[in-house]
């Protein structure tokens, strides 16, 4: 099969012909219609991950038809239509027995503990307990958006975060995850306040359901989202991961708001310090948010079934397998354009 491989971290990832998958007797192989390319991927490409191993594959976000069961398998068949989170729990540690796979202590991630989606095929291990049904109405580009951008908005917004409505909600970071949270936060009637550097990606929050939006190389953003929502938010998102960002959110809360930290910081990023000074000052509560589990998926689902959500409005280009070693270097690149999904299709 055709993939998407890189040899060395920081170093040009190539398209070559590599072996297929073998289908795991726990799992299936998957033939790839359709995966997401996301920061995440971009993290794992230049190294921040210690759970990959070189040479490496990566694509973590997808959707496709079973091409192949394990033997272990009696609830999925050849040509079911299915996605995964990126999280692929065990089903039987202490955090899946409690319901939370998404923190699943013995954890695989498709992309990073193994070869990935970026590639014509793809095994998925624990098949019984990670795959989702994707509905014959739904498009695989929709499907493979939802894997890790959107559920992982979702879940912050709703579970983690416990958005309702009247909330007053800041979105830091307008990238795939940022601009879903804002659409479900808004959705849920929360004022939705969304702060970026790209006007692009602030015009397309504002269209998804944005009441305000910061530009934060123009404006003091704590200072802005107080005067904006009356005194502090009472919930702030940090979709993008860098300790400015944080600081800025925790600073724009009301005294015990939710801060909700989604995007992942590069080693040696917070100034602890600072952070938990704020934290302390203002008794607020700090969350992270890691995906969502499979069994959390069907709310989701039905709101989007019934048009109260709409994933596809995210997806903003769909590209080949030939033109991701040139568009995953290029994530670095914060502000240039719309965020969005870009989906690849191999």
């Amino acid at each position: 099969m055709r993939a998407v491989r890189f040899d060395q971290f920081r170093q040009l990832p190539q398209v070559v012909d590599v072996l297929d998958p073998t289908c795991p007797d726990d799992g299936v192989v998957v033939q790839v219609a359709a995966t997401g390319l996301c920061r995440s991927d971009w993290h794992g490409w230049r190294g921040h991950d210690s759970g990959i191993a070189l040479p490496h594959v990566p694509g973590h976000e997808l959707a496709g038809t079973i091409t192949q069961v394990g033997s272990g398998v009696t609830s999925w068949h050849v040509g079911d239509r299915v996605t995964t989170p990126f999280v692929l729990a065990c089903g039987s540690c202490a955090s899946c027995r409690r319901g939370d796979h998404q923190v699943c202590d013995d954890q695989r991630q498709p992309g990073f503990t193994g070869w990935g989606s970026f590639a014509e095929l793809v095994s998925i291990e624990r098949a019984e307990v990670n795959l989702v049904r994707v509905p014959d109405a739904m498009s695989f580009d929709v499907a493979a958006s939802l894997g890790c951008r959107f559920a992982t908005a979702y879940r912050a917004v709703v579970h983690v975060g416990e958005v309702t409505e009247g909330d007053q909600v800041v979105v830091h970071g307008c990238g795939g995850v940022g601009l879903a949270a804002v659409m479900v936060a808004a959705s849920r009637g929360a004022t939705v306040v969304a702060v970026d550097v790209s006007p692009a990606s602030l015009e397309l929050a504002a269209s998804l359901g944005a009441a305000t939006t910061l530009d934060a190389r123009e404006v003091d953003v704590p200072t802005a989202v107080r005067e904006v929502t009356g005194g502090g938010a009472d919930v702030s998102i940090d979709a993008i991961g860098h300790e400015s960002v944080v600081l800025q959110a925790l600073r724009g809360l009301r005294t015990r708001g939710r801060h909700v930290q989604i995007g992942l910081l590069a080693a040696g990023d917070a100034p602890l310090s600072e952070l938990m000074a704020a934290v302390i000052a203002g008794e607020l509560q700090v969350l992270g948010s890691h995906g969502m589990a499979a069994h959390e998926y069907p709310p989701m689902m039905d709101e989007i079934a019934a048009g109260r959500l709409h994933p596809e409005r995210l997806i903003l280009d769909a590209i080949g397998l030939d033109d991701v070693p040139a568009r995953l270097a290029g994530l670095d690149q914060v502000g240039s354009g719309a965020g969005g999904v870009t989906v690849i299709r191999p």
